[in-house]
């Protein structure tokens, strides 16, 4: 929950138009937010001057003053206002440089869809936040930082085998309750409808109901959505029946499975740019809440290796995953990045 009572305000600066309507509408289906929008960096010290927002959200290629310089301005002028960084570099140089001047995140404009609402809140309650891509390359210097966000990068991970040109995105998150699950689900699905690509879901009965229930509260065609194959909703449970042989994963049956499921969801895209399928489940974390570690941790890494060869975006959810047992730091370890919500 957020430390304070009334809405909090968010200084949006972004000069380009279509990425600023992309980042309000987000914010603004959450429902609890003032929104103020800036394009240009000069617009943005004084808007933050003036009004004393309680986030910024700020492009750092602005017209006019760059965003690492109006953040060093808005340091003089609202110094009680948070910093998130919007950017398309990931250097070390650059994302060092954003830290130091004490921003409290660091966000990846083609991880917006994915991970905006979750730096919001983070940063808003305290934390720091950094992409999970960021965070997957090593590109960042402040590692107990970012572990206190709730972003950290996967022990043991390795992109040797990543085909040139394929964007790993295999990320595991722990919840502390159902509401927590359902809530970035909800954020993960909606982010992959807004751009057109097709949506996974791999689930308890019991999850998939509420997902589907919240997302047509919250406006969306679902019976549009499964006729035309663009959501598809599949039981955990079924689903781990047809790739699992004596209580271990077959990887000839699981990548079948993957195969057929992704080649139907493809078919049913209309993205124009930047095509991924979005994968949710619960195939890996049923078989860790039924005390079947290592099938779960030979599960991820065989969807690890479809997050390599495919484009995907996958992301697995657990409600009993513990950062501090030793099975499930190896579960972490067949991720390009971990998070706790």
């Amino acid at each position: 929950m957020l430390g304070t009572i009334s809405s909090p305000r968010i200084l949006v600066v972004e000069d380009f138009d279509a990425m600023r309507r992309l980042i309000c509408l987000a914010l603004q289906k959450e429902g609890k937010f003032q929104l103020i929008q800036a394009s240009d960096g000069l617009e943005a010290v004084q808007k933050a001057e003036e009004l004393q927002p309680d986030l910024i959200l700020l492009d750092i290629g602005l017209p006019r003053l760059n965003g690492i310089e109006a953040a060093r301005r808005i340091r003089t002028v609202s110094r009680n206002s948070k910093v998130i960084f919007l950017t398309q570099e990931s250097s070390t140089e650059v994302v060092q440089e954003a830290l130091s001047l004490g921003a409290q995140g660091y966000l990846l404009k083609f991880d917006v869809e994915r991970e905006l609402l979750l730096a919001v809140d983070a940063v808003l309650e305290g934390k720091q936040f950094v992409s999970g891509s960021v965070r997957a390359s090593g590109n960042s210097n402040n590692a107990g930082s970012i572990q206190a966000a709730g972003y950290f990068p996967s022990e043991g991970l390795s992109t040797s085998r990543q085909k040139p040109g394929t964007r790993r995105v295999h990320e595991v998150a722990s919840y502390r309750s159902d509401a927590s699950f359902v809530h970035d689900y909800i954020r993960f699905i909606e982010a992959a409808l807004e751009l057109g690509n097709p949506v996974i879901v791999i689930a308890s009965e019991s999850h998939r109901k509420v997902l589907l229930r919240r997302l047509e509260t919250r406006g969306r065609d679902m019976t549009a959505a499964i006729q035309g194959d663009s959501y598809v909703s599949l039981d955990a449970s079924e689903t781990l029946s047809k790739f699992m042989v004596d209580d271990w994963p077959d990887a000839d049956r699981l990548l079948k499975v993957a195969d057929d499921l992704i080649a139907k969801a493809v078919k049913a895209g209309t993205a124009t740019h930047s095509f991924r399928v979005a994968i949710c489940g619960e195939c890996a974390p049923t078989l860790w809440a039924q005390g079947k570690a290592e099938a779960a941790i030979e599960v991820e890494h065989l969807w690890d290796e479809i997050a390599r060869n495919y484009d995907v975006d996958i992301l697995c959810g657990y409600l009993t995953g513990d950062y501090n047992n030793p099975l499930f730091k190896r579960i972490c370890a067949e991720h390009s990045a971990a998070y706790s919500i």
